[in-house]
């Protein structure tokens, strides 16, 4: 079949699985936004994506996206490095016409795999893991406050890790990578579906920009938001935490 047979079609199946994880991306900046208006109102969000059978599937499917994108970005990548063989060191990265985040990619993409597995590690493995296995609820330490923190408390969560500023810098750069990320590839996944004359290839850089600039900004405000909520002793964090 074409669409694993060839490179075009390999191309494609990037492309197609890229467009879905940002509408993905996108709805989990928007979810997290939710939570720089009201604690509670977050952990109902939380709360109505957690071991339910709709979030489940979501969650595989999300998974399945994710390895399709990777796999086939190696294999893309595997096969430009054998096509140009021994005449690859001659290949520099200042071509005219190539941004740094298109020749990066590949490095841009293992910097997020890496990081996200770690964010994983400390939402979703706290949170919708915990409730599918019925697992302990995590206990943390926010502020001076120890608390038991149940599956659904999301705010929670976000209090407690971005309280740290090592932490709030890991991510923020996370971030930066993201961004890059994004750039290149908004506008080539639209490129390789036809949208590709000269016109249409300028807007679609234009969009990229400015969607990868929002979105950033988005789980930036999140991040930095916690981290100056946590770390400032404010009385609706004392109230929230007494409500756990």
């Amino acid at each position: 079949m074409w669409l694993f047979n060839s490179s075009i079609g390999k191309k494609v199946l990037m492309s197609v699985s890229g467009i879905f994880l940002i509408l993905f991306l996108t709805f989990h900046a928007c979810m997290n936004m939710v939570s720089l208006f009201s604690f509670e109102a977050y952990d109902a969000v939380c709360e109505f994506l957690g071991a339910n059978w709709y979030a489940l599937v979501g969650t595989l499917v999300l998974a399945g996206g994710f390895l399709i994108h990777m796999v086939v970005a190696l294999i893309l990548t595997n096969g430009n490095n054998k096509a140009r063989g021994n005449d690859s060191y001659e290949i520099n990265g200042t071509a005219p016409g190539i941004e740094w985040s298109s020749r990066y990619m590949g490095v841009l993409g293992v910097i997020i795999l890496g990081i996200l597995c770690v964010h994983m590690g400390m939402f979703w493995a706290k949170m919708q893991l915990v409730e599918l296995f019925s697992l302990d609820h995590a206990s943390c330490v926010i502020g001076t406050e120890t608390v038991t923190v149940a599956p659904a408390k999301g705010a929670a969560f976000l209090l407690y890790w971005f309280q740290n500023p090592v932490v709030v810098v890991c991510y923020l750069l996370w971030l930066v990578a993201i961004w890059f990320h994004l750039t290149h590839g908004v506008w080539s996944a639209f490129h390789t579906l036809g949208a590709n004359n000269n016109t249409w290839l300028c807007r679609w850089k234009t969009i990229a920009n400015i969607y990868a600039t929002i979105i950033v900004l988005m789980f930036a405000s999140v991040v930095v938001y916690y981290c100056f909520v946590a770390n400032s002793g404010c009385e609706c964090v004392a109230e929230y935490l007494h409500s756990l």
